[in-house]
């Protein structure tokens, strides 16, 4: 069942955005406390999700945005032949819901890949505040830049020729978001299936592992199941820039 609901109650739950880890990376940065408190206020929960859970669905009205707060999802869509195209995997501090903005309901529907929290931005509410203060407006604008950037990011991936080149660079720009969190850019694991990457990289399951090894083969990566060591990051851009 989605968890999209635009009933909430601020008595109840309170997020209090100032405390958050996760404040620099998320709409409250660059905010003087008192505007950090009015965001702290429109938020309306923090909902948590079981691996798998759905939190919006394909087609749904366009209520909320999402900010994750702990775990990882995936954003899913079933193109016109009836095939499901993974669109992207999330980490904390990214906003969800944006495929909606366009429109008044969701394009596609995200899924927690492990267990996950994120807090609820009624989208009604937040344009209020936005209009009200500028700051909060200009951090909103360069949240969404910073989505078009990742989006950017997969379109020059799926515009390699090469298969390596696609999970090299996937494994880059994992690199590159694990620093924006605070996290070593040299470890990673990776939440989704093999079977999910390969659907997001536009190769079969087989590919996808045995490219896996060759990278490893190569000396760049050292590989245990979900966890990934980067050993050369430079040799990683390099490849993905074949």
């Amino acid at each position: 069942m989605p968890v999209d609901n635009p009933a909430f109650d601020l008595d109840q739950v309170r997020r209090h955005c100032a405390r958050c880890d996760l404040r620099d990376l998320c709409l409250p940065a660059g905010l003087d406390a008192a505007d950090v408190e009015r965001v702290d206020d429109i938020v309306a929960d923090r909902t948590s999700l079981a691996t798998g859970s759905t939190l919006y669905h394909a087609g749904s009205p366009f209520r909320a945005l999402y900010v994750i707060k702990t775990g990882s999802l995936k954003t899913q869509a079933v193109s016109e032949g009836g095939e499901l195209q993974i669109l992207g995997f999330h980490l904390p501090g990214e906003i969800m819901g944006f495929d909606a903005l366009a429109g008044e309901r969701h394009q596609c529907s995200a899924e927690a890949l492990e267990a996950s929290s994120v807090c609820r931005l009624p989208y009604a509410e937040l344009e209020r505040i936005c209009a009200a203060v500028p700051g909060l407006q200009r951090q909103f604008m360069r949240l969404v830049s910073r989505e078009m950037g990742d989006d950017h990011d997969h379109m020059a991936m799926m515009g390699r020729n090469q298969a390596i080149a696609r999970l090299a660079l996937f494994l880059h720009s994992m690199s590159k978001r694990q620093t924006r969190l605070g996290r070593s850019a040299d470890q990673l694991t990776l939440t989704m299936s093999r079977a999910d990457l390969a659907n997001y990289l536009g190769l079969v399951l087989e590919t996808v592992s045995r490219l896996f090894g060759r990278l490893q083969e190569m000396g760049l990566i050292e590989v245990r199941r979900r966890e990934i060591k980067i050993l050369d990051r430079e040799g990683l851009k390099s490849v993905g820039e074949c």
